[in-house]
């Protein structure tokens, strides 16, 4: 008897699951992630959008060279939100991307609603010292941002003359200016993440951050302008719309985001759940429909674009965007061929990408075929937070073999690894006393065992084992913890990673060969970040909201449409 498409279906719902942890949360693999649907800045938009926030530019007072002040506020349903900016004259000798720089060309804070003028004043005192000034509960995020060497001033130049930027320096480079820092929940006494997080709009990870960037580059693209406008008023002019859209934020990441996938083993498992889960509802599709198909094929010509654009000068992205170009090519010319309408045309497609493409072509292929079924995967971005301070208490009652299985499971990879070579631990995570930011020191050349942070949860896990040596399968580990109260904390992260199965990193985070950018990578790319380009293993430059709408003109553009460049972008 010929099985019929939907008979298909429910083979396929039964036998389509996630992929294995093992094989995701893979360094390299994590560091090979990429925006998609479920990242965070087009979360936030498309609420804007969808729940009809509006915008207004409610003080906008800066002067030739820059300096001044401007609010921008966002409107909802409930509240209001308030991007207050400081424009600074910042000599070009004193700009830093280093967390240790005490000055900017521009400094910015979100407000919770509409500021009054005694609290733009107060801001004014405060805002631009960074660290060294205090907020009240009434912000929720504190930022700072500096201009681009290569490009703000070339803008400024050229618009002030009348005519437009140069667009191949506008693609090479990407940004006007970059934040150094975008700190919420909680930091300088800022409002708490636990205030706010019952908000629909804050509900999802990182909004309030998110909204903060988007608003940041308004300002900025503004700025350009005023300036132009104000060193020449009978010639000036603006960017052109869609050259304007090119230009996002740029953002310096070091080692400090690092340690935030480890320290956040819930949260980070709820990211990847979500993505592993739409990915899934994709391939279980029965029949691809041939819309999507088309928009399938369009935003890959858009993506092959965007590589073209994306520029390192690293080699280990350099290598990384080599296999990217020539996957994405490999994946044009297998669709000439392919027949993506058969049944369970999508899981063909993933299961031809998963053989014939490296992992950075393979996980670009998870971000494009999200891209055509925002029906079927965006609501999973509601389940994308994870309340981490109702704690985890551990079950004493386990026994210890489950809990030996629960290690073989989870960290046989750790098990399997020599700790006491030398490379095995060559590296340990400290915090820097004088900055109180996380540092990745050289075991064997630096005094840090008193300094060590517990960032190797693999290493840790393989003691437990270890140390279970002897003890009886039947034993509860309430016993065994209290003889042993060293093992608690991997105890603890054990049985979360029993119920959270993408909560650990299943490889070593102090081995010398550790790459921290995997770990920045993987982070960002839920934040939407994209062109990737490291300066070193440890800190990365990256683009946020290149080709986003502006506030402005949220309601007048497609929805969630620009994330790969269109065909006038410049490569």
């Amino acid at each position: 008897m010929t099985e019929r498409p939907s008979d298909i279906a429910t083979k396929a719902q039964a036998v389509i699951t996630r992929r294995d942890p093992g094989h995701v949360m893979r360094l390299s693999r994590l560091g090979s992630f990429h925006q998609s649907r479920l990242s965070f800045m087009r979360v936030l938009l498309r609420r804007l959008r969808t729940e009809g926030w509006r915008y207004a530019r409610r003080q906008f007072a800066i002067d030739p060279r820059g300096v001044g002040t401007a609010i921008y506020t966002m409107q909802g349903p409930e509240r209001a939100y308030s991007l207050v900016a400081f424009g600074h004259d910042l000599p070009p000798e004193d700009r830093s991307d280093r967390v240790i720089a005490t000055a900017w060309d521009a400094t910015f804070t979100l407000f919770d609603g509409i500021p009054s003028d005694a609290d733009i004043d107060r801001l004014r005192r405060e805002i631009p010292r960074q660290e060294a000034g205090r907020v009240s509960a009434r912000e929720l995020s504190v930022s700072r941002a500096n201009r681009s060497e290569r490009l703000f001033d070339h803008v400024v130049a050229a618009l002030a003359e009348g005519h437009q930027p140069d667009a191949d320096l506008v693609a090479r480079v990407g940004y006007l200016m970059r934040t150094t820092a975008v700190y919420g929940s909680g930091k300088l006494g800022a409002a708490d993440r636990a205030a706010i997080a019952e908000r629909p709009e804050f509900t999802p990870p990182f909004q309030v951050e998110m909204l903060t960037v988007w608003l940041i580059r308004a300002f900025v693209l503004d700025l350009v302008e005023e300036m132009a406008r104000q060193r020449a008023p009978d010639t000036a002019t603006v960017i052109a719309p869609d050259l304007r859209r090119q230009i996002g934020i740029g953002n310096s990441t070091g080692l400090g985001m690092a340690p935030f996938l480890i320290s956040h083993p819930v949260l980070f498992n709820n990211w990847i759940m979500a993505r592993e889960e739409a990915l899934a509802r994709v391939r279980a599709i029965a029949l691809p429909d041939p819309a999507r198909i088309a928009h399938f094929t369009a935003v890959l010509a858009r993506a092959r674009r965007a590589v073209a654009l994306w520029q390192s000068d690293h080699p280990v992205q350099i290598a990384r965007l080599a296999d990217l170009t020539e996957d994405l090519g490999r994946l044009a010319t297998h669709l000439d061929s392919a027949d993506l309408a058969a049944p369970l045309g999508w899981d063909q497609l993933w299961r031809w990408g998963a053989a014939a493409l490296h992992e950075e072509g393979q996980e670009m292929l998870v971000s494009l075929m999200l891209e055509p079924h925002g029906d079927l995967v965006d609501g999973l971005a509601c389940c994308m937070a994870a309340d981490e301070d109702a704690g985890f208490a551990i079950d004493g009652a386990m026994t210890v073999g489950q809990l030996r299985a629960i290690l073989r499971d989870v960290y046989g990879w750790a098990l399997d690894l020599d700790w006491d070579a030398a490379d095995a631990q060559a590296r340990t995570w400290y915090v820097s006393a004088a900055k109180q930011e996380p540092r990745l020191g050289e075991t064997w050349a630096e005094d840090l065992a008193d300094y060590a942070q517990p960032l190797a949860p693999g290493r840790d896990a393989a003691r437990l084992f270890h140390a279970l040596a002897g003890e009886a399968n039947t034993a509860a580990v309430a016993g065994f913890i209290l003889r042993h109260p060293e093992h608690r904390h991997s105890l603890r992260r054990a049985q979360i990673a029993a119920r959270h199965p993408y909560a650990e990193i299943r490889d070593n985070t102090i081995g010398a060969d550790l790459m921290p950018i995997d770990m920045l990578r993987a982070k960002l790319s839920f934040f939407g970040a994209g062109y990737f380009d490291p300066r070193s293993d440890r800190w990365v430059r990256i683009n946020m909201y290149r080709g986003a709408p502006f506030p402005h003109e949220l309601h007048d553009l497609p929805e969630d449409d620009w994330a790969y460049p269109t065909a006038g972008a410049q490569a």
